[in-house]
């Protein structure tokens, strides 16, 4: 029989590891925004385009990562049991990344967060649509309600910026799309061949992306050599921290379950505010405020129904 000591430290061992994945999820999702915020810099204080920035993010991204990976795992870090499927997760991934550096090009840090953050919204409807999910209508009015404040936060923006205040949509709807991909795979592959095999497929998009739009002379594809020092600086660390970060997501999630972690992803907001107030001198309205609170209590809405729902499925 175990000792007392024993038994609490078996009670405990599913506590700590959880308060460690939350600790690890709110550090990445604090750090993630410096990307964008190195993305805006570029396009605005080093004139490179977005598809150029878009491009490098996952070209150091692999150049940071592999050499560790082969270093501890080999060849077989890139034996992937469904690469087509890995490479297409990329290709989402780079095209959401893309679109998501152009909107930060025009726009304040904050406002692209808050839109893009209807992609909760989204994912959930896919699932019920697509996978047969259990979606109440209280979830769906949440959904709708979450839309409501993106539209609050678009429209002061779209006046202004015009089209361009769609982007974080559009970034949004091809990264639940590349989330729904994830569950499909399921675990066929690891995290770490599935995201080595994401960056080599964003990479190879990007590259094909850069040679059409500047062939067709669009500016936001135009091709560049960092112009400083400081440029290459940055464009290695925004491919670390892509690298890294999103090891670190993947760390979280193996400590502590999703319904608990989920809303942490709002932490961006925070530093993204933070960033974009101190180099860019961006800060949301009032009114944006409003929009961005409406989104974020929508979000944490449908997290805990959905967690609600689990709980209610395990205790029957």
């Amino acid at each position: 029989m175990a000792s007392s000591s024993q038994e609490s430290a078996a009670m405990s061992e599913p506590h700590q590891n959880s308060l460690q994945g939350m600790a690890i999820m709110s550090g990445a999702m604090l750090i993630l925004p410096t990307m964008d915020a190195i993305a805006k810099y570029m396009a605005t204080f080093e004139a490179m385009s977005p598809g150029q920035v878009t491009f490098y993010r996952f070209f150091f991204q692999i150049a940071c990562t592999l050499p560790i990976l082969f270093a501890l795992f080999g060849l077989k870090a890139l034996s992937a049991k469904r690469p087509w499927m890995n490479l297409l997760r990329g290709v989402l991934h780079g095209a959401a990344s893309l679109l998501f550096f152009v909107a930060v090009k025009y726009m304040p840090l904050a406002d692209v967060f808050a839109i893009y953050f209807v992609e909760p919204f989204m994912l959930t409807a896919m699932s019920a649509l697509f996978l047969g999910d259990k979606v109440g209508w209280r979830r769906w009015m949440a959904i709708i309600v979450g839309f409501g404040g993106a539209m609050i936060v678009i429209q002061p923006s779209y006046e202004i910026f015009g089209l361009k205040a769609l982007l974080p949509v559009a970034c949004a709807f091809l990264f639940s799309l590349y989330l729904f991909l994830n569950r499909a795979i399921g675990e066929a592959d690891s995290p770490l061949t599935m995201q080595t095999m994401a960056g080599i497929g964003g990479t190879i998009f990007m590259a094909a992306a850069l040679f059409v739009g500047n062939s067709f002379g669009n500016a936001d594809f135009a091709v560049s050599l960092p112009s400083s020092g400081l440029g290459l600086i940055l464009l290695l660390a925004l491919g670390s921290i892509s690298g890294y970060a999103h090891m670190l997501v993947v760390r979280a999630f193996r400590l502590a379950p999703l319904s608990l972690l989920a809303p942490f992803q709002y932490f961006e907001i925070i530093s993204a505010t933070v960033l974009g107030y101190a180099l860019f001198n961006d800060f949301p309205s009032f009114s944006k405020w409003i929009g961005i609170f409406i989104i974020f209590a929508s979000g944490l809405f449908i997290i805990w129904r959905e967690r609600l729902q689990a709980q209610m499925l395990k205790s029957s």
